[in-house]
């Protein structure tokens, strides 16, 4: 029994492309929007067709995806923030409102968002999935946005 199958690459994406960023744990966020910045460049996404926003910290960043998601100019959206655990809960519930708030937005207006956003007990554990032991996961997150908006455009055009 053959079945269609579809998968989003790598190669031939064009458009624009939104980057959320978080400044609280700037030092950390800074080299997730590099990561995100420089790979997306690195894959054929012209400089121009890329605009990052800043917002204060992770509990804003979905307000500011809803605004830029329904503006219709960006094929794809990527967050990026860094929550740390701290004494209290706050990191949990703060990273879990972030995901379903995210996630309305992708879905209530049909743009990808992928998640650049880390969790981490500390900041040497933010700082090394930023860049430093353990990739880039601002470069992850663009590759994912590369990704996902060729195989939406796939699904769109069934092929």
């Amino acid at each position: 029994m053959a079945i269609t199958t579809l998968e989003g690459d790598l190669h031939a994406v064009t458009g624009r492309f939104g980057i959320i960023v978080a400044r609280w744990n700037e030092l950390v966020t800074r080299k997730l929007l590099e990561g995100a910045a420089s790979t997306l460049t690195r894959y054929g996404i012209p400089a121009t067709h890329i605009e990052a926003v800043w917002v204060p910290g992770c509990w804003e960043v979905p307000i500011a995806a809803r605004e830029m998601a329904m503006t219709g100019r960006f094929q794809a959206l990527i967050a990026l923030g860094t929550i740390l655990q701290g004494e209290t809960p706050h990191a949990q519930g703060l990273a879990s409102a972030l995901s379903d708030g995210l996630s309305r937005v992708s879905l209530d207006a049909g743009v990808p968002i992928t998640w650049g956003i880390l969790t981490c007990d500390n900041l040497d554990q933010a700082l090394g999935r930023a860049g430093a032991k353990m990739g880039n996961k601002g470069s992850d997150a663009a590759l994912a946005a590369i990704e996902m908006v060729s195989v939406l455009k796939k699904i769109r055009e069934g092929k």
